[in-house]
This record gives structure tokens, C-alpha cells and sequence, in this order.
């Protein structure tokens, strides 16, 4: 709410509903008026007599002055001043933000509110030491998507409160998230100063269902925990930064799954082995960064339940997938990780590329043979075998696409492409309609979350719910 224009404009009392209705009103001076603070007093005496929670100055440090100065000794008990400042170029240094804080402290306000922009998730940290250390009530927030972490976690770092949008896509400000998403998908209300800090690194990051997924396990198994989207540009940076043990564990997306091996202190051999890290553990003890590599966990496990015929492996002994040939399609990160799996569960591994030499080299590597893509065609394998795809042909929007004939599927037993959206791509349909089983992406999805979820908490991984959100996001 701005302040009043003249003399004569009465805006105060017509809030009085509002402030009865536990309202934060934002008072700021108009741009005629900035400088002059020529607030009405009528309009002074009307607030000072209905406002019963909380008014905010904002970015008028003189109209706050002069406000404070004129209820001395008549404030309302309940209410509480707030006086803000807003920048919207970057977040200063811890010392700048210190020497704002008590300059907005000096005009005698209850809470201060500092808004900065983040121009790295980085900067959040200054943001909250300046929140975890003032000697005066706090409301620390980051602008853009690379703040919004000051958001959520102001609940466990001494934050006077958040704030968000009533609707998404409707904002006030660069990154603010929906109040629901903030209640909801982050479980705002049970995060407290012990809650332990978890989050999907990556860039692009915002279209990731993993905090509705980790967020609702931790509640269902009653962990402390909260997991977020965190938008990254430098991973070693990132994790430099955030080093405390509450910073428990990260999951790692496109593009820092190679990146995120070298900051590890210790590695899983066969994440090492496959080159990538998909997620960190910090161990509380020492505060050392454990990497491994669930992306191959998850397909490979998913295609063994697909030979199986049910997601119940407790009582089989041994994987189906011993002694199998194993045909991949594609030999970047994923189908490094298959390849890798699949190895070490036993099976034969064939890589076909559309670069020969990459399907070569990777084939070399796990020791297997290479095949030119052309091939596939005509590829007649040995009865039992698999063919799994982990390129992104048939992805949304390219649904029509598919890496492979038709007349070519009948040979294999089982079909897995790790391609989520849409849940059956055409590989998988045409494979159904020439009689093969099959396994899609979102089981490999569920199945790598299983494990990471075990690793961050120690406890069994929700699977049914899992399953259900997955089956409800997708």
C-alpha cells in the first residue's frame, strides 16, 4: 500500500477489515511523495487506532521514522512494525547487508525485511548468516529461481516468516513460488532448526517432481527432512559453500553428473567406472562427500523385475539378467550406466551408436562388442535377449520418433526405454503389439529413487506411495 497522495485521501481505515484479519499491510511512500513523506495525519491517527498485526514500510526508511516517532507511547500491543529494503541488482556482501540491517534497525523498526536478487544459489548463504546472527527478528529472502531456497529454508535458519504468491504463475517478484507449492510440496510447516537439508541439483531444474516425491516419503516415514530444488551453475562452488552437515545430500541432474564426481572425497567403484555421479552423501561424522550412481541401479533393477513379472524381488536369489545378451541403444551417460549394470549382473553387453566409434570405445571398455546403428534393423539376436534404449528418441514433444523398427522387436524378450514422457513411446508400444514385455522409464525413475532415498534417510523407501505420486505426476 502506498502512502496517501494528500492531505485529504484516506486510505487507512478502509483496511481495517484486513488487519483484523491478521494482515501484513506494505506501506510505501508514491513517488511524488518520496523524500517529502507528506502522510496524511488523519490517515496516521486511523492506523494507529485499527492496525492489530503487522504494517511494513517499504523502502522508505523516513515515512517509517516518522511513523514509529508518531505512535511513541501509544503503539498498539499487537502490532508490529516491519520496514523493508528491496534490490533488485544482486545480493551485497555479509558487511553491507550487517550495516543495512542496522540502519533499518535505527528507525526503530520491530522486524527488518531485506529482499536481495540472487544471481547465484550462492548468494543465499550471506542472506542467511545475516539471518542466523541478527541481534533483531529477520525476514531474509532471495529473488529469482536461484533464490528460492531462502524461501524455504528461512524456517530452519531463525526467518520471521516467507512469503509466496496466492496462484502460480501470478508474481510480484522474479521466482516466488505459490504459498501452496511452499506449504505443500516442501512441507513448510515441519521444518525446523534440525531438519536436515537435501535437493536435486541442476540446470534446468524447475520441471523436477523429485521434491514432491522425497518430501512426502520423509513425511510418511516421519524423517526430518526437507529436499529442494536447487538451481545450479557451478556444482564445486555450490558444494563449497554449503558445507555444513545440514546440507545432507544432493541429488545430481543435467549437466553436473561428470562435474560431481571430481568433488567427491570418496567414489562407488562402478560410479567411478561409469564416470558420473548422481548422488552425494555427506557423512556426518567428517562432513566427507560419498558419490555413487543410482541411475544404473534404477533401470537395471526395473528391467529385472520386468523378467521377473512383479515388482516383489525379496525371495529370488541371483539376477535373471546373468548370462543374457544385453543390446543398448546409445552410448552417452545412460547408456554408459546400463552398460556398466548390466555387466556386473552378469550379462553380455552389445552397445550400438550412431557413432560407431563411441559404441566401440564403450564396448571395449565394459568388455563387450559394438554394432553400427544401421544394423539393428537386421540384428537377429539369440533368443532371451534384451534391448534397452537410452537415447531420447520418442520423447516429448517427438512422440512419433522411434530409434527402431517395428518388425525388428519380435526377436527380443523384454524391451526397456528409459524415456519417461510420454510413460509408453512408440518403441515400447510396438513392442507390446509384437508380443514383448516391457519396461518403462518411470520404473527406472521410481527405482533409482528407492535408493537414494534409503541412502539419505537409512530407512526403507516408501515404495507404494513412490509409485502412486509418480503414477499422479505422470
Amino acid at each position: 500500500m502506498r502512502a496517501p497522495a494528500s492531505p485529504d485521501e484516506k486510505i487507512f481505515p478502509s483496511l481495517l477489515f484486513l488487519i483484523t484479519c491478521r494482515s501484513i499491510l506494505t506501506v510505501r511512500a508514491s513517488r511524488a511523495t518520496i523524500g517529502k513523506s507528506e502522510t496524511s495525519p488523519d490517515g496516521l491517527r486511523d492506523l494507529k487506532r485499527d492496525a492489530l498485526r503487522t504494517l511494513g514500510f517499504r523502502e522508505d526508511s523516513k515515512v517509517a521514522h516518522e511513523f514509529i516517532d508518531s505512535i511513541n507511547g501509544n503503539k498498539p500491543e499487537k502490532l508490529k512494525v516491519i520496514v523493508s529494503s528491496h534490490n533488485y541488482q544482486d545480493t551485497p556482501s555479509v558487511k553491507d547487508l550487517g550495516d543495512l540491517v542496522a540502519r533499518i534497525q535505527a528507525t526503530g523498526a520491530d522486524i527488518v525485511r531485506i529482499t536481495t536478487t540472487a544471481l547465484d544459489i550462492t548468494d543465499v548463504a550471506r542472506i542467511i548468516q545475516i539471518s542466523v546472527h541478527s541481534h533483531v527478528p529477520v525476514i531474509g529472502l532471495a529473488m529469482g529461481e536461484r533464490g528460492l531456497i531462502s524461501r524455504i529454508l528461512c524456517a530452519k535458519f531463525g526467518g520471521y516468516f516467507t512469503s509466496g504468491t496466492l496462484h502460480s504463475g501470478i508474481v510480484s517478484v522474479p521466482g516466488e513460488p505459490a504459498i501452496k507449492d511452499i506449504l505443500d510440496v516442501y512441507n513448510f510447516r515441519l521444518i525446523r532448526p534440525c531438519t536436515k537439508m537435501f535437493g536435486v541439483i541442476g540446470k534446468p531444474i524447475s520441471h523436477s517432481k523429485s521434491p514432491l516425491l522425497y518430501n512426502e516419503g520423509f513425511k510418511s516415514v516421519g524423517f526430518d527432512g526437507v529436499y529442494l530444488h536447487l538451481l545450479v551453475d557451478d556444482i564445486a562452488n555450490f558444494l563449497h559453500t554449503y558445507s555444513s552437515t545440514d546440507f545432507s545430500g544432493f541429488s545430481v541432474g543435467i549437466p553436473h553428473k561428470e562435474a560431481a564426481l571430481k568433488c567427491c572425497d570418496e567414489v562407488d567403484p562402478i560410479a567411478k567406472s561409469i564416470g558420473a555421479v548422481n548422488c552425494i552423501v555427506r557423512r556426518p561424522t567428517d562432513g566427507k562427500l560419498f558419490g555413487l550412481n543410482t541411475d544404473y541401479f534404477g533401470s537395471i533393477s526395473a528391467i529385472e523385475d520386468g523378467l521377473r513379472g512383479s515388482h516383489d524381488k525379496s525371495n529370488i536369489i541371483g539376477s535373471p539378467l546373468a548370462g543374457r545378451l544385453f543390446v543398448i541403444m546409445g552410448a552417452g551417460g545412460a547408456g554408459k550406466a546400463l552398460a556398466y549394470g548390466a555387466k556386473q549382473k552378469g550379462a553380455r553387453i552389445i552397445i550400438a551408436n550412431r557413432k560407431y566409434d563411441r559404441a566401440r570405445k564403450l564396448a571395449d571398455e565394459v568388455g563387450g562388442d559394438a554394432l553400427p546403428f544401421a544394423d539393428l534393423a537386421n540384428f537377429h539376436p539369440e533368443d532371451g535377449a534384451i534391448l534397452a534404449n537410452s537415447t531420447s528418441v520418442g520423447m516429448q514433444p517427438n512422440i512419433d520418433e522411434t530409434p527402431i523398427p517395428k518388425h525388428a522387436l519380435r526377436s527380443y524378450s523384454l524391451v526397456f526405454d528409459a524415456v519417461y514422457n510420454p510413460r509408453m513411446t512408440r518403441l515400447l508400444s510396438e513392442a507390446a503389439e509384437s508380443g514383448v514385455r516391457v519396461v518403462c522409464g518411470v520404473e527406472m525413475l521410481i527405482g533409482q529413487a528407492y535408493e537414494q532415498f534409503e541412502r539419505f534417510t537409512g530407512l526403507p523407501a516408501p515404495k507404494e506411495l513412490f509409485r502412486k505420486i509418480m503414477d499422479n505426476c505422470l
